[in-house]
């Protein structure tokens, strides 16, 4: 039988986040769904539990509910539009290596799947600030002894109908996608596949750590057996 995952999520109040959370929901290799959020994400499901925590730097007051989970799902992120170095470090870096090393402590069996993005600068040494910064958080990810480790890099995602976090640009360029797919076929995914990817990944595992585009789209239609 395959391996059935019980999965925590962060960021489903954001348009990558729902859209992963909407697949997790409809899996049925998914269990229970954990989504950690600021605010609430507006989704009701029997698999679903939502905790509301404002403070992701300090996760101490909610340990006790984080037990028991075998994959995370890391999709919570910001722009770098208007901030500095330091700053997004700090929303970035730190923020996600907290969240994973408390999520390690607590469960040693655990998949970590980081949304990062496409052109992420694994040298750290590139002249894209948020490139660098992603980068570090990638590599620091990498080396953290979860049982699999796996840094995502979606390009263009086109989006999930229904949802309602969709951004507007996206709306506005959904007629765009099934040339760009063509086209490109190496920098366009959708989020359904990129969701589907994160299951895999979590269930039947991949050989790269790093996925790319192609990467994100050839597992997403891997077969489960």
């Amino acid at each position: 039988m395959p391996k059935k995952i019980r999965v925590i999520i962060t960021g489903a109040t954001g348009m990558v986040g729902e859209g992963v959370l909407h697949e997790c929901l409809n899996h049925p290799l998914v269990e229970q769904v954990l989504v950690v959020n600021r605010n609430p994400c507006g989704v009701e499901h029997p698999k679903l539990v939502e905790i509301l925590h404002k403070n992701f730097f300090d996760l101490s007051s909610i340990e006790g509910h984080l037990y028991g989970y075998n994959a995370c799902f890391f999709c919570l992120g910001v722009s770098s539009v208007g901030m500095n170095e330091e700053k997004y470090t700090k929303v970035t870096y730190t923020l996600t290596l907290n969240f994973a090393k408390t999520l390690l402590k607590l469960n040693h069996d655990m998949t970590f799947c980081y949304i990062s993005g496409a052109h992420t600068d694994s040298t750290e040494k590139g002249r894209s600030m948020w490139a660098r910064v992603k980068g570090r958080t990638e590599n620091e990810l990498a080396q953290l002894p979860f049982e699999q480790e796996f840094n995502f890099r979606p390009g263009y995602m086109h989006p999930t109908p229904g949802m309602k976090n969709t951004l507007p640009a996206y709306k506005y360029m959904s007629w765009l996608y099934p040339v760009v797919r063509k086209l490109f076929p190496n920098a366009a995914s959708t989020l359904a596949e990129l969701g589907q990817a994160m299951i895999n990944a979590a269930v039947i595992g991949y050989p790269k750590q790093v996925l790319e585009v192609k990467d994100i789209v050839k597992l997403a239609h891997e077969e489960i057996s």
